[in-house]
């Protein structure tokens, strides 16, 4: 099977449609599939459910998609920083889901191992429990979190070899890897693509059983919050 494309909108071709659910990959601005969602942007599809752990920044990762109003939906544990999310969402017109951010990531780690549902004590008598299942385990109280079952997943690299075998590089491979496994399909941006078996086996973070669809491309590297130390007095 061929894996490898010549660019991130060649490797959603036929791929996308209005109203999927599309699980994409990051944390804060690390890790994001910019490349792709540059291309869902320029695809036009509409009325999108996007599970991620932040909607980016205005004009950065999921915040173009905002832009563009092709965003109906938010299941996210990460909002803050983007000033557009927060006034669609205040004005009505983006809905949102709130999910603990272990939550979150286990609810696609579950999608990803086939697991429909499973109980964790996050979120017991607040908001977040509210219409959720409750179940008693040894004198203690848990509610049920669904799997999250995508019918997209885009993720961003470090590296890859042909057959889509991944490795990540550090805090980019925090949500990357749950994402990637709970999409029907994955499309994964990386920074170079390697020939097979140049790769040390065990050094995958992700078995390209999983990557379906292969981009190379250049990427931004953004910093979230910028800080920096006081010139001292000489």
């Amino acid at each position: 099977m061929k894996k490898v494309y010549a660019n991130a909108n060649e490797a959603l071709d036929g791929v996308l449609s209005d109203g999927m659910l599309i699980a994409a990959g990051g944390f804060g601005l690390c890790g994001i599939p910019e490349l792709l969602l540059e291309a869902i942007k320029e695809a036009g599809v509409q009325n999108l459910t996007f599970v991620s752990n932040n909607a980016g920044v205005d004009d950065f990762g999921i915040g173009i998609l905002l832009q563009t109003r092709q965003v109906k939906r938010m299941i996210s544990s990460y909002v803050g920083e983007n000033a557009e999310f927060m006034r669609q969402y205040l004005s009505g017109e983006l809905e949102l889901e709130f999910n603990p951010q272990g939550t979150l990531a286990e609810r696609m780690r579950a999608g990803g191992a086939g697991i429909p549902g499973f109980y964790t004590k996050t979120g017991v008598g607040t908001v977040i429990a509210e219409g959720k299942e409750h179940k008693d385990f040894n004198g203690e109280t848990y509610i049920m979190e669904e799997g999250i079952f995508a019918d997209l997943a885009i993720v961003k690299a470090w590296k890859a070899d042909e057959t889509g075998n991944l490795i990540f590089r550090k805090t980019a491979r925090n949500f990357n890897v749950p994402a990637a496994t709970c999409g029907k399909i994955c499309v994964a941006e990386v920074e170079e693509i390697v020939p097979t078996g140049s790769l040390d086996p065990d050094a995958i973070h992700l078995p390209g059983i999983y990557v379906h669809r292969l981009v190379q491309g250049q990427h931004e590297k953004r910093i979230e919050q910028r800080t920096i130390r006081k010139k001292e007095d000489a």
